[in-house]
């Protein structure tokens, strides 16, 4: 039962490298795009890190839309999060609405029909 735990734990690990990888550099305009290039794709080195052994763990106890759509929540999590610590904005109603029909997709994808 632990175990199926794994894939959430190495997913929110993986998200958390790659958000930084991806939206990191917006903190940093004036940096040369090369070296912003450079230091994301070593950023997201770690992120593979982890993502590759969550799926490879996770796909013993799911179907792979299920790994992806978990994949999806944890990234809108941990970046929701990122953009109001990090780069200091403001988190809408819109969103909010707009993530409830992702986990409305969430139960469609995960109901057994």
């Amino acid at each position: 039962m632990l175990k199926q735990f794994t894939p959430i734990l190495l997913l929110t690990i993986s998200n958390i490298f790659m958000t930084f990888a991806w939206y990191g550099h917006l903190k940093f305009k004036s940096a040369p795009i090369l070296l912003v290039i450079l230091v994301s794709w070593g950023i997201a080195f770690f992120e593979y890190c982890f993502q590759v052994p969550a799926n490879r763990i996770g796909h013993e106890f799911f179907s792979a839309a299920q790994l992806k759509t978990m994949q999806e929540v944890i990234t809108l999590i941990v970046f929701s999060v990122f953009s109001i610590l990090y780069l200091k904005e403001e988190f809408r109603w819109n969103y909010l609405v707009g993530f409830f029909f992702i986990i409305l997709a969430v139960f469609f994808i995960f109901k057994k029909w």
